[in-house]
């Protein structure tokens, strides 16, 4: 059966909603091997008394003649526990409030294990130097085995959908194993999670003994909040579940994360065993130490991740910026979308243009889909269950996660195939071996089924997968903004540098660099007459003519700026050692060339100026200078040089 089918399966919710109407807090009966007085915190009169400590019902409690438990009762300030006689028999007394009710617990102190709790501190010890998730459970189990003596320790890890799954399992060798078993959510109830939270030990000695129950002077003692009790009654669809497996007796402590049960350490034992209450209270300690140690090793292993997915999709994202075809960045290159969010199959919209990349299935069934979101994000590990409709548009297709590109109608879809896999089960948790729909199963054998239908689980990649959608705007949203900003320094017939560059470039502060700069201010001579003699298509022509000359006599390091109409300025960086003069001749002699346009040959000719600013120099003036030297080129006869 699929963990998550019985998840909704109507006999597994039926048994959830009747262990739910369970008084299971308020039994108002205690286990067999203990007794419980209740005493008015105002009169210190015992008003409340398990049957077997009837005669003290009315009676008051200083009468008890043990000045430390008596000091304990009114202050409620106990050491827990208090060692008293009771009946002749040393026993501990633990002391808790419950409203106006003070309530003394009194369990006989069970013979042989009274010091095995100092063996919990050297187990503690021990597996503080554990670093693996596995090898702590592993270790946590055999360790508490030993000094519990139990015939079984179990290690339970409860998933996101409720049910349970035994992760490490220390058992005497004639019993089955159960490691790697799983079981449904209704063995441990909500209600019975929400006080393992609350309480982190819970004993029970006997599933033969009958409970006791409690009497009181007035009222109904049903209505006591027996919560944090140690000797609170057993449900008893509990009981008859131990007894199906076999348990005489039990002792679990709860693993809890951040207010929140993750899993469970149970103690099991074929005959009758009780642990005194300082073992038990050694070992919660221990269980919290196990609790946090798991919790700093998945938060390790969380933030390992984030970084490496980080790192990921940075090194995907940043090719973005100098690419001309986002799709092909996001699935061509050395790292694709596929190395980032683990899937099949891809299909990237952007820009109303779709590309795939793996293995997807037909891309108008795709395309169908996300009509069907209207924008909205999706996930899904079963879509046959969850939306059949996409699942006939998606033949071969079992987990499905639509991240949306947020007001462009553009997306990322990640597609993954069926992997069946084998789920083994601490026995059918179906009606097979029920007698009735609520009755706990009666047989624990593995019971085996193949889930069909799914996909991998997805886990935490819808998130990682929503980071890169909102990093993938970002980098789009930039480069488009970028882009823009380009295209404002951009001549629109040329692609040049335009003069609003050239000005933000010689108004940088500070003097030219050791390396020095020059300034070449080239304009056509009488390009006027092509324009007027031939139309200004062919005068744009010679212009782009001209740039591409300037350019191809021009170094890479160069900047070439056509400043508006025939005017073109290079700006040359590093001219130490460089002949200037030189450089200008051979552009001059470049323009000059013929230019074939269509069917005509035009010649024209350029004049230059030209200012070189030696290292540390100012900046300003340079393109006035620079004029002011083409100029006299001009009024030399054009078509030449002049510094």
């Amino acid at each position: 059966m699929d963990p998550a089918e019985l998840a909704i399966d109507p006999d597994e919710l039926r048994r959830l909603e009747e262990c739910a109407r369970e008084p299971i807090r308020t039994p108002g009966m205690i286990q067999a091997h203990g007794a419980v007085l209740g005493i008015d915190s105002a009169t210190q009169v015992v008003v409340v008394a398990s049957e077997n400590a009837r005669d003290w019902l009315g009676r008051p409690f200083a009468e008890i003649a043990d000045p430390a438990l008596e000091y304990a009762a009114r202050t409620g300030a106990a050491i827990d526990p208090v060692r008293v006689s009771w009946g002749g028999v040393p026993s501990d007394a633990i002391v808790h409030r419950v409203d106006d009710l003070t309530l003394v617990e009194i369990e006989p102190v069970p013979a042989g294990n009274e010091y095995a709790r100092t063996a919990v501190v050297s187990a503690i010890t021990t597996l503080l130097s554990v670093t693996s998730v596995a090898e702590l459970r592993e270790r946590a189990a055999a360790l508490i085995r030993e000094i519990t003596g139990f015939d079984r320790v179990m290690i339970y890890h409860f998933h996101d959908d409720g049910h349970g799954e035994v992760v490490a399992d220390d058992r005497h060798p004639d019993l089955e194993p159960y490691l790697g078993l799983h079981f449904p959510s209704s063995d441990i109830p909500p209600q019975a999670r929400a006080l393992y939270i609350s309480k982190l030990g819970r004993a029970i000695a006997s599933t033969t003994e009958p409970a006791i129950p409690l009497l009181a002077v007035s009222g109904d003692p049903r209505t006591i909040d027996l919560s944090n009790a140690e000797l609170r009654a057993v449900s008893p669809y509990h009981l008859q579940y131990m007894q199906n497996m076999g348990q005489a007796s039990t002792f679990s402590l709860s693993l809890v994360e951040n207010g929140r049960l993750v899993g469970m350490i149970t103690c099991a034992h074929r005959t009758e065993r009780r642990l005194p209450v300082l073992l038990r209270r050694s070992l919660e300690v221990l269980a919290g130490q196990v609790s946090m140690q798991l919790a700093s090793m998945r938060e390790i292993a969380r933030l390992q991740h984030m970084v490496e997915v980080r790192e990921r999709r940075a090194a995907l994202l940043a090719p973005l910026y100098a690419s001309d075809d986002i799709q092909a960045a996001l699935l061509g290159g050395s790292q694709t979308v596929l190395d980032l969010v683990p899937a099949d199959g891809v299909l990237v919209r952007i820009g109303g243009t779709s590309r795939v990349g793996g293995d997807v299935p037909a891309v108008g069934g795709l395309l169908k889909v996300l009509e069907r979101l209207h924008g909205e994000p999706f996930v899904s590990e079963c879509l046959d269950t969850d939306r059949p409709e996409f699942a006939e548009l998606l033949p071969g297709v079992a987990g499905l996660l639509v991240v949306q590109l947020s007001g462009t109608g553009d997306a990322i879809v990640f597609v993954r195939g069926e992997v069946s896999r084998e789920i083994s089960w601490l026995g059918d948790p179906g009606m097979t071996h029920r007698p009735s729909d609520l009755s706990p199963r009666t047989s624990f054998s593995a019971w085996e089924r193949t889930v069909r239908g799914r996909s991998e689980a997805w886990g935490t990649v819808p998130e990682e997968a929503a980071e890169l959608g909102h990093e993938l705007e970002i980098a789009l949203q930039r480069r488009a903004e970028a882009q823009l900003a380009e295209l404002a320094m951009r001549d629109a017939l040329t692609g040049l540098h335009n003069r609003r560059y050239l000005v933000e470039r010689l108004a940088t502060r500070g003097p030219v660099g050791e390396e020095g700069k020059a300034l070449l201010f080239v304009d056509l001579d009488e390009f006027k007459r092509i324009n007027d003699e031939h139309g200004h298509d062919v005068g744009d022509m010679v212009i782009l003519e001209v740039a591409k000359r300037l350019t191809a006599h021009s170094r890479h390091q160069d900047d070439v700026v056509r400043l508006g109409g025939d005017e073109f300025v290079v700006l040359i960086d590093g001219v130490v050692g460089e002949d200037v003069n030189a450089i200008a001749q051979r552009m001059v002699e470049a323009v000059a060339a013929p230019i074939v346009v269509g069917r005509v040959v035009l010649t024209v000719t350029a004049s230059c100026g030209f200012v070189i600013a030696e290292p540390g120099s100012p900046r300003a003036g340079l393109l006035e200078a620079a004029d002011a030297a083409m100029y006299r080129a001009k009024r030399a006869g054009r078509n030449r040089v002049s510094a």
